[in-house]
């Protein structure tokens, strides 16, 4: 199960594993450098299972290897590791220096801004949208009343340096594979008789519900109410009146700041009317209405509201040729081919990363200090 293969969570192949991929790349899931217990066992956690030497000497702990496991078992129901699984996490961990080392020895280096970047990209995917790391810490802040790195320490195991740390490390070993095994990664794509075969196989999950292209336009009340509700009336007005265009108004946004205004493309579902604030009701209500239909104003708790209906697509099962999406270009079948191809590309990425491991674990890059029943004994808790 823990074979070298499975040293990324980068491509997750949902093959119903009952653990996840020990990670590299992507997600916030890997540690490596966080405090355990000390007490009775510190001398002996403190003892080096593996020295990995390619470009300098490096030992991975007994605490290192207890962290990894812990880690990973609160990642998976806190389900308890075998003595043979926890071998091959230190295989796994062994691995991970071999590449950063010869990466390291091949010149291959990030700047802290680069790192960065990424860092902000993930932060950002968790809220929806762009933000800083200021901005982020203040979110944390007011939902869990804990700092940025109290947070990272109790959800990832890691202080925000650290993990800045763990994830160069992860950008590094990505690109240093991927330079080399470059053909071999690239040229993994779905064939058409794969896509083909897949969308015959899973046909009915290809199905389009009932949906609707509303224009929505939000004015918050702010500390003004009434100039809110002036504002968002006028707006209103003006558009019934075709005084106003919905692109203009979405135009208009973008420099006011004042209010939000813009397409949404929403499904009769229950989960798209508590998304929009609205009862089952009333979004069956909306779907009545026809296309060109402009709503009355809605006061809420926070601000003043009223949409327009642009357009309505009645539900279908969807062919192989149809868009995914309403006002979208992306079909069914390249839909189809984008997933495939990017599953096959991390199969081969796993494959290269295997390949390469293997090729750096030689006796003179690697001295394993406890191996056999010595190894098992200490692995036994």
């Amino acid at each position: 199960m823990f074979a070298r293969a499975h040293l990324l969570r980068a491509h997750n192949l949902k093959r119903g594993m009952k653990m996840k991929r020990l990670a590299l790349v992507a997600a916030i899931v890997s540690t490596m450098f966080f405090s355990f217990a000390s007490g009775a066992f510190a001398q002996a956690d403190l003892q080096p299972l593996a020295v990995v030497k390619l470009n300098k000497s490096e030992s991975i702990t007994l605490k290192q290897l207890r962290t990894r496991v812990e880690l990973y078992q609160k990642q998976n129901n806190n389900q308890a590791f075998s003595v043979e699984q926890k071998k091959q996490i230190l295989e796994s961990m062994i691995d991970e220096k071999l590449i950063i080392q010869s990466a390291q020895k091949s010149g291959l280096s990030l700047t802290e801004t680069q790192v960065n970047k990424v860092f902000l990209q993930q932060l950002s995917m968790q809220v929806g949208r762009q933000v800083s790391e200021a901005e982020f810490a203040e979110i944390i802040k007011s939902q869990t009343n804990l700092s940025l790195d109290d947070f990272m320490k109790k959800t990832v195991g890691m202080s925000v340096a650290e993990y800045k740390t763990h994830l160069k490390n992860q950008i590094i070993i990505r690109q240093y594979v991927e330079s080399m095994y470059k053909d071999e990664i690239g040229g993994a794509t779905a064939t058409d008789a794969e896509i083909r075969n897949f969308y015959d196989l899973n046909k009915a999950s290809f199905v389009q519900n009932d949906m609707a292209k509303i224009f929505l336009v939000v004015v918050p009340k702010g500390n003004d109410v009434e100039a809110a509700r002036s504002k968002a009336n006028k707006m209103l007005n003006d558009l019934k009146d075709k005084k106003l265009s919905y692109e203009s108004i979405k135009a208009n946004a973008t420099a006011d700041k004042t209010y939000q205004g813009g397409d949404l493309l929403i499904q009769k579902s229950v989960q798209h009317a508590q998304q929009l604030g609205m009862s089952a009701a009333d979004l069956n209500e909306l779907f009545g209405k026809s296309v060109g239909f402009i709503s009355n104003l809605t006061e809420t708790k926070n601000d003043f509201q009223f949409y327009a209906v642009r357009q309505k697509y009645p539900a279908k099962m969807l062919s192989i040729s149809d868009v995914v999406q309403p006002d979208t270009t992306i079909t069914v079948y390249e839909y189809i081919k984008q997933n495939l191809s990017s599953q096959k590309q991390g199969e081969a990425f796993l494959a290269a990363l295997n390949k390469f491991a293997k090729s750096l674990d030689t006796p003179e890059n690697v001295d394993r200090k406890k191996t056999g029943d010595a190894l098992d004994k200490l692995l036994n808790w």
